[in-house]
This record gives C-alpha cells, sequence and structure tokens, in this order.
C-alpha cells in the first residue's frame, strides 16, 4: 500500500522545485543527486526502519530532479521585444480565443531581421478572418503584431507565461491583415493534425451547427468551431469537461469499441471457442485509446486516461484486478516526471481528483450488499448519482480554485448529460466504422440529437438564477492542505485517515479569510484596480481587457470591466486617473497627452505610473515615476500602505528559467520620511 505514496512525494518535489525563489545551479542538482543516490543505498542496505525515510527522501529528490531536467530540455527562445512585420511559419495547431477569434500556432518560424538563435520556436496569432479555412501544415504568412507571453497579472497569479515557456511557445499576438498561403503543406508532414482536421470538418458537415462544432471537439479534440457563447455555457452549468477528453471520454469509447468486439466475437461460436475474446477486445481497445489521444493532442487529462485505461487493458490480458488506486499513482508518477509541469495545471487536479474519489467512493462501498437491497433497474442510476455526487465533490475545491465559480447546478446537469454522453461517443465510433461504406448517416443524426441535448441542458443550467456563485482566488496553501487532507483520508488505513479532516479545514478556513491585494497595478501600466465597499474599481472601461477580467475573477466578482470602472474610487481625466491608498496619492498617467500630463500630475501625486517610456519625457525634479522600463522589470504589481509607507509587490521577484535575462526586483518600499529622490526612482 506504499506505492501510491510515491506519486505524493514525487509530487511534493516537483512543488518544492516550482516554489524555489531561486534558479537552481549545477551545485543544487549535484547535491539533490547524492541525496537520491544516498536514499537509494540507505533502502537498499539500510535497516527495515529506515525504508520509509528512504522512499520519501529519494521520490522527492526524483520529483526536483525531473522538475531541473525538464525545464532546461524545453528550454527556447522567447521574443525579447514588441515586433511588428512579416511573419512566415507552419500550422500546427488551430483554436479560439477568449474573444473569438481563430488562433493559428505556428511552427518554423521566420520573422524579419531577427536572428535565427532569437527565433520562437512557436508562434500564436489571433486572425481576423481568412478567405479560405486554414489547415495544419500548410505554411502561411502575415503581418503581425508579436510581444512575448505576459506574466500573472498579480503576485501569485496563474503564470501564463511559465506555461507558454513549458509549450516552447515564444511569442504570441494578432494580426489585422490576411492570412496568405504561402505553401501547401508537404507529404507526411503534420498527418495527425490534418486527420484531425479533415475529421472534424467531416463531422461538422454531417452535423450542422454549434451540434456539429460540439461534436467534432470532444470526437477530435478539435474546439476551432466551438463559439465562446457555448464554451460560456458549458462552464457555468459544470459541462465543460465534456470537452476535456479526460477519463469519461476515453472510458466511454474505449468500453464502447471493448464490448463490441468481444460481443461480436461471440457471435462466431467457431472463433470464441478458440480464442480468447476478452484479451483482443482488449488488444483492440488499447489500439483504439492510443489512436484517439493522438487525435486529440495529448492534454494531460488525456494523457492521465490513457495511462489508466492502457493499465486497465494490461490488467484484463494478464487477468489481474484493473482499477485500484496503484493504477492511479503509476499514471501519477509517469506524468509527474514526464511532464512536472502539469502538477500546477488545472487538468492534472481534477482529473486525478476524480478519480481518486470514484476509486476510493466506489472501493469502500459494498456494491453486493446495495444492489441486493434495490431492484435491477435502479443500479444504473444509483451508480450514475453516486459517481456524479463523489466526482463532483472532489473536484469542486480544484474547479473553485481555478476559475472561481462555483456551479450550483452542475449536479443536474451532469446527471441529465452524462449518460446521453455516453451515447454520442459510441455513436462517432459507428459513424467512424461506417463513413467509408457511405452508411454513417444513421449514427450521425444521433450525434447530432445527443449533442443538441448536452447543449440545451447547458444553455437552460447556465441562464437558471444562481447558477454560478463566484469565489475568490485561494491562497498559496489552500489547496496544498486540502489536497493533503483528501490524500491522507484516502491513502490512510484504520482510524487515523479521518486526521485527514484537520489540514483541509484548515484550508477552507485560510480560504474564508483570504485578503485580496488593495491596489493592483496592470504589466503595462495602463490599468488600475483598487478595492472598495462596492468591489473592485478599475481605472478604464477598456483596455487590458483579459487583466482586468483577471482581477475581477479572483476577487469573486462576477461584474463586466465596464461596470467596474463605474464604480467610486478613481477621479480625474481619463489620461490623468487619480486614487489615494491611506493618504498616498497615486496617478495614472498614459494616452497621447501623456507629456502633458505628467508635470501637473508630479505635482500632486506621491507616485505616478506612467503608461509609457521615460526616458524622452520630461520629469520634474523629485517626482517620482514608475514607467514602462521598470514595469518591463517587475511585472504586475500590488500595493500595500500604511501613513508612513508604500509597499510595491512586483510579480518578477524570482529570478527564474522562464522569465529570461531580463532583470528581476524584490519588495518595494517608499517612506514618507525618506529624502526626495533627485529625479526618477523605479525607472
Amino acid at each position: 500500500m506504499l506505492f501510491p505514496w510515491t506519486a505524493v512525494f514525487i509530487a511534493c518535489g516537483v512543488g518544492l522545485w516550482f516554489a524555489l525563489p531561486f534558479e537552481p545551479g549545477i551545485v543544487f542538482y549535484a547535491v539533490t543527486a547524492a541525496l537520491a543516490a544516498g536514499a537509494v543505498l540507505l533502502r537498499a542496505y539500510g535497516p527495515e526502519l529506515a525504508y520509509p525515510l528512504a522512499i520519501i527522501l529519494g521520490c522527492v529528490a526524483l520529483g526536483v530532479l525531473a522538475s531541473g531536467l525538464r525545464a532546461h530540455s524545453v528550454a527556447a527562445p522567447m521574443l525579447e521585444f514588441r515586433y511588428y512585420g512579416p511573419v512566415q511559419g507552419r500550422i500546427i495547431g488551430i483554436d479560439r480565443s477568449q474573444s473569438d477569434k481563430l488562433r493559428l500556432t505556428l511552427d518554423n518560424v521566420v520573422l524579419r531581421d531577427v536572428a535565427v538563435g532569437r527565433l520562437p520556436m512557436k508562434v500564436r496569432v489571433s486572425v481576423q478572418g481568412t478567405e479560405a479555412p486554414p489547415e495544419p501544415g500548410q505554411v502561411v504568412m502575415m503581418t503581425a503584431f508579436l510581444a512575448a507571453p505576459e506574466g500573472p497579472s498579480e503576485p501569485g497569479g496563474f503564470d501564463f507565461r511559465r506555461m507558454a515557456f513549458f509549450d516552447q511557445l515564444g511569442a504570441v499576438g494578432y494580426t489585422r491583415s490576411p492570412v496568405l498561403l504561402w505553401q501547401a503543406p508537404e507529404p507526411g508532414a503534420q498527418v495527425i493534425n490534418r486527420l484531425r482536421s479533415r475529421l472534424s470538418a467531416a463531422i461538422m458537415a454531417a452535423v450542422p451547427g454549434d451540434a456539429g462544432a460540439f461534436a467534432s471537439g470532444v470526437m477530435t479534440g478539435d474546439r476551432a468551431g466551438i463559439t465562446q457563447d457555448t464554451v460560456k455555457a458549458l462552464r457555468d452549468s459544470n459541462l465543460a469537461h465534456l470537452l476535456a477528453i479526460s477519463g469519461m471520454n476515453m472510458a466511454f469509447l474505449t468500453g464502447f469499441v471493448f464490448m463490441l468486439v468481444r460481443y461480436g466475437m461471440a457471435l462466431w461460436p467457431a472463433l470464441a471457442l478458440r480464442v480468447n475474446a476478452k484479451k483482443v477486445a482488449a488488444v483492440v481497445g488499447f489500439a483504439v485509446a492510443l489512436f484517439y489521444l493522438l487525435l486529440s493532442g495529448a492534454n494531460v487529462a488525456t494523457e492521465r486516461a490513457f495511462l489508466m485505461v492502457s493499465v486497465m487493458l494490461g490488467a484484463v490480458l494478464f487477468d489481474r484486478r484493473a482499477l485500484t488506486l496503484r493504477t492511479v499513482a503509476l499514471a501519477a508518477v509517469v506524468l509527474l516526471v514526464a511532464q512536472p509541469e502539469s502538477l500546477a495545471e488545472p487538468g492534472f487536479q481534477l482529473s486525478f481528483a476524480a478519480t481518486v474519489a470514484l476509486i476510493a467512493g466506489f472501493g469502500g462501498l459494498e456494491l453486493r450488499v446495495v444492489q441486493g437491497q434495490m431492484p435491477r433497474w435502479m443500479i444504473p442510476v444509483f451508480t450514475l448519482v453516486l459517481s456524479s455526487v463523489l466526482a463532483g465533490a472532489a473536484t469542486a475545491p480544484y474547479a473553485a480554485a481555478h476559475f472561481n465559480r462555483f456551479t450550483d447546478y452542475g449536479l443536474l446537469a451532469n446527471l441529465l448529460t452524462v449518460p446521453v454522453m455516453s451515447v454520442l461517443m459510441a455513436a462517432g465510433a459507428v459513424a467512424a466504422l461506417l463513413a467509408p461504406l457511405g452508411l454513417a448517416a444513421p449514427a450521425y443524426w444521433v450525434m447530432e440529437i445527443s449533442s443538441r441535448w448536452i447543449l440545451f441542458i447547458a444553455h437552460w443550467i447556465a441562464g437558471l438564477d444562481g447558477a454560478v456563485t463566484p469565489i475568490a482566488a485561494p491562497g498559496p496553501w489552500v489547496l496544498p492542505l486540502i489536497t493533503l487532507g483528501g490524500i491522507w483520508a484516502v491513502l490512510w488505513q484504520g482510524r487515523l485517515r479521518w486526521m485527514g479532516a484537520a489540514p483541509a479545514i484548515l484550508g477552507f478556513a485560510l480560504w474564508a479569510i483570504v485578503a485580496r491585494p488593495v491596489v493592483l497595478i496592470s504589466s503595462d501600466g495602463g490599468l488600475a484596480g483598487i478595492m472598495g465597499a462596492e468591489g473592485r474599481a478599475l481605472s478604464g472601461p477598456r483596455g487590458a481587457g483579459f487583466t482586468a477580467q483577471s482581477w475581477l475573477e479572483n476577487d469573486g466578482d462576477l461584474a463586466l470591466q465596464k461596470e467596474a470602472a463605474g464604480r467610486a474610487g478613481f477621479s480625474g481625466p481619463r489620461g490623468a486617473r487619480l486614487f489615494q491608498i491611506e493618504g498616498w496619492r497615486i496617478v495614472m498617467v498614459g494616452g497621447k497627452g501623456a507629456a502633458a500630463a505628467l508635470a501637473p500630475a508630479c505635482a500632486m501625486a506621491d507616485l505616478v505610473v506612467l503608461a509609457a517610456s521615460v526616458e524622452p519625457l520630461p520629469v520634474p525634479e523629485g517626482c517620482l515615476v514608475i514607467g514602462r522600463e521598470a514595469l518591463r522589470d517587475t511585472g504586475a504589481i500590488s500595493i500595500k500602505a500604511d501613513a508612513t509607507q508604500l509597499r510595491l509587490q512586483p510579480v518578477r521577484d524570482a529570478p527564474r528559467i522562464w522569465i529570461g535575462p531580463r532583470p528581476v526586483r524584490g519588495e518595494i518600499v517608499l517612506r514618507r520620511d525618506a529624502e526626495a529622490p533627485a529625479a526618477i526612482a523605479l525607472q
């Protein structure tokens, strides 16, 4: 029973590496490797009482080493400046942005006047529209605005730059010009992506509208046709997991294929008597699962599901028990060692939380006793309700922490759609078998009816009053404590397992009293947010839309940016917005009139945040200014204040590998009794 703990301790090592306030060097890794070697020797030759300690130390060291190796193996150039000009590259991915714009991910990138050694490996560009639908493998050209991926919108927030670093995404941007085809796909290039695109097009041609886009998304992983309105409805009804291609999708598909092959062979007695149909079905099911993994794009949830299905089918081949916590632990170990960064991703946390809860919940229930006490027709209903309750309860804290919302009617939505989802997946498999024969029309009809029902339920549930309860973002220790409590309760044996309630309760208590930053400044200096009685007031109704949305969602606030900009807290004209905190006067200066507004702002403010470069502007003597140059080093800033000092906490406060070569700053403290600077500070 010790093996499941190995995944926990490896995860601790991964978390430790990502939490380091410095970038480890060769000495750090040498010491860690020596610690791992010592743990191996202790396990091999030490006393039996030392075995648990050896396993703990070895697994933590393995997590640290795997993280460092992964980071340095995927390191690739990130664009170090803002770029405008021609962009050429090969399409390797197509999806949609939050503004419903089509996005193209390109590799083999060529940028004008950028040396080969400084070129990003991948770039992602939002496009206004194309005359012909783009296809993976095409080499295209456009004129685009590009910049490096942004860091967190606030200290401790979601770090898009870190995620982009591990995805080797070196620049993001947009284009207003047409996308021109430079070269058709080469033979054999992007085979899986092109196959996904063609299968998606075939499904959407047979199943029109949003239903076809949804069916294509769950069958192929191609979500480019799904509108943001549909995505929002699925998210607000707790049905977004249907698009994740996770364990449920993989189980439905492979389970249907397994059943089809096994019982299909049983219809041929001469074959069934000579061949183990169950094991043949397991081999075919594995092949289908592998194909589905590759077709769907192999995200973390799909990889976890594939590993689980592979172990389960392997157990069938070797006549072993298929679903156990050891199976889950094995999948976690493989993912954490191969992709340590996945530990912080919502897909990893949600999928493993649901899987562990289902296995532990059903394992601790005497199903035979329960089944003997109810009519046979009630058993599927009981199983559906119990699995929805277990999975929903286990994933609720992680969904609330990452997406800042609790879906009040999510259980009802899942009860009404999950059975239909199994029909949709089965119909998709039948359509794939019959399409080459031209007989797939009935299967497509079933897919359409199933998809329309799911989308109807999603929009209905999302439209109910109180469908979504906003949740403030938790502090850094909340999820680790809740996770520790849950893992202890599941893995420990005997009455001591109830000790897991203590860290979980502590985690929820810390979440309940979490304090949000009073003042936030965006990384470009163009937007500020100050917490007030009505919620966070924003300095402007437009601009930095993603940052504004992130701040409000992390506050547990469902208001739109325009609504938040109308709240009390700011005064002054658009280009010089003034606010106060504990007697400190701060002015946000920006726009075309920045040069003219700077001197008056300096005269009335203790601190000026300038959404422009400081150097070409005439800055009055003694004026304290944070300009664009300083913000490039600090990133977004949160501000705390009292009567005597102003404390500025930057996002970029640790020199980690994904931040790049630019310098970082620690906390900046400004004091009223300090001598006024001669000219400019923090520039």
